[in-house]
């Protein structure tokens, strides 16, 4: 087994363990956004997928799906949920708790892309894409999370811990600057080898 199967199996298994643990908060609305984010996400990757916008080289599992099901089942309903249940009250400071999500998140990716046979970008596909596609994915499943699961049944990070100068507001710009310095320096390698 090599490093990347590895890689999968571990994502898998940490996503399945956060997932049972948030699930058994409220086990039906929690499960209910759990299936309906799994599904969306399954059937978003299956379309892009066979429009040939990227695929996946290494699979658990190469002959059940194209894609890897098992992570995309358990990674992104985990992320989703996990945005649900600790997203701040109020947009303005759902947007910057989101920004990071999809920072940690697209870093991920572009690792992946970069240094594993996980994931390849095909025609018409950039990062920028799938930057893109996070923002919606997440903002989209944050608004039906809304829907699904009420105010009683999340635990938002209190804003107090994002003003200047707390850890919160430390972690967010630190995760934020990195990333962002990450992203140009991606960019830069990408354009100088073109």
């Amino acid at each position: 087994m090599n490093i990347e199967k590895i890689l999968l199996l571990f994502a898998i298994a940490i996503s399945t363990v956060g997932t049972i643990w948030i699930i058994a908060k409220d086990w039906r609305r929690y499960g209910l956004l759990f299936l309906i984010s799994a599904i969306v996400g399954e059937t978003i990757c299956y379309i892009f997928v066979k429009f040939g916008f990227y695929s996946f080289p290494l699979r658990l599992l190469p002959n059940l799906s194209p894609m890897p099901f098992f992570a995309i089942l358990t990674v992104f309903p985990f992320y989703v949920m996990l945005g649900v249940r600790y997203s701040p009250v109020k947009w303005q400071w759902k947007i910057p708790f989101y920004w990071v999500f999809v920072h940690i998140g697209m870093t991920l990716e572009v690792l992946a892309l970069n240094f594993t046979s996980i994931i390849r970008y095909n025609r018409f596909w950039d990062v920028w894409d799938s930057y893109t596609w996070w923002w919606i994915y997440l903002l989209l499943f944050e608004y039906i999370g809304g829907l699904i699961v009420p105010g009683t049944k999340r635990k938002p990070i209190n804003i107090e811990h994002l003003n200047y100068g707390r850890l919160g507001w430390l972690l967010l710009h630190f995760v934020l600057i990195a990333t962002v310095f990450l992203g140009g320096f991606y960019l830069g390698r990408v354009t100088h080898t073109q």
